[in-house]
């Protein structure tokens, strides 16, 4: 019998798949509740339930614990993955949810209701006091087009709003297919009357909506976060609130949760609800379906999509191919920072002894680490081909017998509209990862830590500006491997340093003579 513990409120009615089946047990309670734990071979949980190691421990023949919704901070998947506990989750449940209460504060905002219905109840008829406008004829600004954004402009276009769309990722087919128009930030900015973001909060995403860029929105627009909080920069927002140059916002996230002493929920132009964008019976039923399924699946020894973290192998072949699926996730990863247009296809080719292997998971490793910051959505090994096909982009390997004399050699290549990138490289058994070759410069370095690639033109001094700079400022140079086609012609730089370089710094950088550009990569 496989026991199932569903540790917090799961919609029993979306539990079908698992309550039908006969080899299925499932327990509903809360985890400390549980006098035999190590009987429970699967857990499900919303958000009340702390994943720790210490749980792990006393549920120990745990092999599966899916989230009922999106986040899994509550989750700790390194104990997980340390435990050979496969973590699972149910991204596309609250797709719709979201989406519909963006809408919603979208209408609520424009239409002034929630101010309107408070005034009604407290005796009053001030019919002149809540004038709204109309989203026919507006100009929507999605910053971020990945599922919920997707369905946002759906709606949008069906209201009449021309739909402008942010998002460095988006090629100009699926934008042609979605009828939205592809554009910078700063124009975005600069020529919605409505701005809702839809992006992953991460380094480059917080505050992304400013004190600086504020400034270039039009006086009147209208702002509306159902995404994450610190995407847009709290303190500015109350400013231009405040101000009246933003004439409406609409919040369900903020930086600090529960929002209760925000100063924003109580500006007269602002309505806030408390994080329930997800918050439907019917996302509710969707998620605790999803994970049923999944955990269905698992228990005969099937695949499950949308598996977290890497579950843990312990055959021969997995200990012979996981050294070059580590390498091909950090490739990606390399790859996804150092090529910024939207992407039409990756290639990746397999070239000697590993070309003896099952080289799927290393394709699926590479894919995943590239889409990784890329999407509004965790990915991993199994769905990354799924999200790729999300995307618009196309993704295939081949095998060579071009080793250009390695053992083993892996090259991936990301084309895109306008223009290409390419990345080789090897594992040396005893040595380790290799980056060997990059966009046809041979190098020769560790694919790991704090990286600055340089762009440049192959004249005397330019090694020495870029050393004597970083010099001045006393950043020391951990390693540097360099690389040229043609003498006086196009080279290259690969810094390694010991911590993060400053923007401030990589600026400096990009303005020496003779440096073409230069972009920070962190592995």
């Amino acid at each position: 019998m496989f026991r199932v513990l569903a540790a917090d409120s799961i919609a029993k009615e979306g539990m079908a798949a698992l309550e039908s089946e006969s080899e299925v047990s499932v327990i509903y309670g809360k985890a400390e509740d549980i006098q035999d734990p190590e009987s429970i071979d699967a857990l499900i949980v919303r958000s009340a339930t702390k994943v720790t190691k210490e749980l792990l421990t006393r549920f120990k023949n745990i092999r599966i614990v899916a989230r009922a919704g999106v986040g899994v901070d509550n989750i700790d998947l390194d104990a997980a993955t340390e435990n050979g506990v496969l973590v699972i989750n149910a991204p596309d449940g609250n797709t719709i949810s979201t989406a519909e209460h963006t809408f919603a504060m979208i209408m609520a905002t424009l239409r002034k209701i929630p101010q309107a219905n408070q005034s009604i109840k407290d005796g009053k008829w001030s019919r002149s006091s809540f004038t709204g406008a109309e989203l026919s004829g507006k100009i929507l600004g999605i910053v971020g087009l990945g599922r919920i954004g997707t369905e946002l402009a759906k709606r949008a276009r069906a209201f009449g709003s021309k739909v402008l769309v942010f998002d460095p990722f988006l090629t100009t087919e699926r934008a042609k297919t979605l009828q939205v128009a592809p554009v910078t930030l700063d124009e975005l900015l600069e020529s919605s009357d409505i701005i809702t973001v839809h992006t992953p909060l991460t380094k480059e995403t917080k505050n992304l909506i400013n004190a600086d860029n504020l400034s270039k929105t039009k006086k009147g627009v209208y702002l509306i976060n159902c995404a994450r909080g610190g995407i847009l920069d709290e303190e500015a927002l109350y400013t231009y609130l405040s101000n009246g140059h933003i004439a409406g916002c609409a919040l369900d996230v903020f930086v600090q949760e529960p929002a209760v002493e925000n100063r924003l929920v109580h500006l007269p132009n602002v309505i806030a609800t408390p994080h329930i964008a997800a918050s439907t019976a019917e996302a509710q039923m969707n998620v605790a379906a999803q994970v049923a399924q999944e955990i269905l699946a698992f228990s005969k020894g099937k695949p499950v999509k949308n598996a977290i973290n890497l579950p843990a192998l312990s055959n021969d072949d997995f200990q012979k191919i996981y050294p070059f699926y580590e390498l091909a996730k950090v490739s990606g990863q390399f790859l996804s920072q150092s090529f910024s247009s939207p992407i039409k296809e990756i290639k990746i080719t397999f070239s000697g002894s590993i070309t003896e292997m099952d080289t799927g998971l290393v394709s699926r490793g590479l894919l995943s680490g590239f889409l990784q910051p890329r999407v509004d959505r965790i990915v991993n090994d199994i769905n990354a081909t799924l999200i790729a096909k999300e995307q618009g982009f196309s993704f295939g390997e081949k095998y060579s017998t071009e080793t250009q004399g390695y053992e083993n050699l892996i090259e991936a290549r990301v084309i895109g509209e306008t223009e290409s990138f390419s990345l080789q490289s090897t594992f040396i058994y005893g040595y380790g990862p290799r980056v060997v070759n990059i966009n046809g410069y041979s190098t020769d370095f560790d694919p790991e830590g704090f990286l600055v690639y340089i762009e440049h033109v192959d004249r005397p001094g330019v090694i020495g500006r870029v050393g004597k700079l970083l010099g001045d400022l006393e950043v020391n140079i951990a390693a540097m491997q360099v690389g040229r086609k043609m003498a006086g012609g196009e080279a290259i730089m690969m810094l390694t340093f010991d911590k993060e370089l400053d923007q401030d710094i990589l600026l400096k950088i990009k303005a020496l003579s003779d440096v073409v550009s230069a972009t920070t990569i962190n592995l």
